[in-house]
């Protein structure tokens, strides 16, 4: 049982860092994990704790019981969705400053608009 919920907590993991376009090494970063220990449980070897599973859940967006293989909401999550999830088409690195930038302040989110404008205007000209 433990390493069937090992693998299926490494597949959900997985699928979900793929949809928000990160790698290992991001998805590890944001969690405080070495990449090669991200990757370990990715692949089903080895199981996270508690606290680093919650960083997971915040990290990737996803719910725990999602990770933990638990009731309908976690096999939804596990099936191909009909329709692709917001930004699914979009270039890998634009998803990456999306993630990044979900955390910020709107004031904070104000000024890089403003200076996107003005380096976009500048690069028009």
């Amino acid at each position: 049982m433990d390493e069937k919920l090992q693998r299926l907590l490494g597949e959900a993991a997985r699928a979900a860092r793929l949809r928000l376009g990160l790698t290992q090494a991001e998805v590890a970063k944001k969690v405080r994990l070495k990449s090669g220990v991200y990757g370990r449980v990715e692949r089903g070897m080895m199981m996270p704790s508690v606290p680093t599973l919650r960083r997971m859940c915040e990290t990737l967006g996803i719910s725990s019981d999602v990770l933990l293989s638990l009731g309908a909401q976690a096999h939804a999550a596990t099936v191909p969705a009909e329709t692709p999830p917001p930004g699914a088409g979009e270039h890998p690195e634009l998803s990456r400053i999306i993630h990044i930038l979900q955390g910020w302040p709107p004031e904070r989110l104000a000024l890089l608009r403003k200076l996107l404008e003005t380096a976009d205007s500048n690069l028009s000209t």
